[in-house]
């Protein structure tokens, strides 16, 4: 009787760590349909992903207190992306899962660096989870049929010292998804500062 009792619990903890790497840390795995929200923008307003049905869908986690998104944004990296991907039919959002976020601090990040594009409210982390989200800066790209497609870093630069040797995952996935392929590397990495979850 123990023997059969302890192989059941072995085969239970097989099957829960399968389920766990088939669907993400978070629930949200590659290829299913992405996880919907509703959240509040800097401004208060409600944005919902079901109001971008048909569009390509870039979501960024963000901290305005991490360095790699300093520097990221010093750089100017996403906001040129999301710029020069907007006339293609590309919508991005930034996402804010710190705990102690507010859309104060989200609007000023937004006059700050001048953002075409809404930073959400997600403090209670309830979004971030749901996408299974470990860092900022961290990406996900949903395609025009609501699935996901990639997620991870924004670059293979977690120093930003490459350069020229430099790989933006998202605006190669973003080509390739625009393009009418599959993306040729739909997962990395993400690097950055820890997601600082409620707890």
């Amino acid at each position: 009787m123990k023997s059969i009792t302890i192989t059941g619990a072995i085969l239970a903890m097989v099957a829960c760590a399968l389920y766990v790497h088939a669907q993400g840390a978070g629930g949200a795995s590659l290829g299913a349909t992405a996880p919907p929200f509703s959240l509040q923008d800097q401004d208060g307003k409600t944005v919902s992903l079901s109001d971008f049905a048909g569009k390509i869908v870039v979501l960024e986690w963000v901290n305005p207190q991490c360095p790699f998104v300093q520097r990221h944004y010093a750089a100017k990296t996403m906001i040129t992306l999301a710029n020069s991907y907007a006339s293609k039919g590309v919508a991005w959002i930034a996402i804010n899962s710190t705990n102690s976020a507010d859309n104060a601090e989200n609007k000023s990040w937004v006059s700050q660096n001048s953002l075409t594009y809404p930073i959400l409210n997600d403090s209670t982390g309830q979004v971030g989870k749901a996408y299974g989200s470990k860092s900022t800066p961290d990406m996900f790209i949903i395609d025009q049929s609501g699935k996901l497609v990639y997620e991870g870093a924004i670059d293979n630069d977690p120093d930003g010292d490459k350069g020229s040797d430099r790989i933006n995952y998202v605006a190669k996935a973003l080509d390739e998804i625009l393009a009418g392929k599959p993306v040729s590397t739909p997962q990395t990495k993400s690097y950055g500062c820890s997601v600082k979850y409620a707890s």
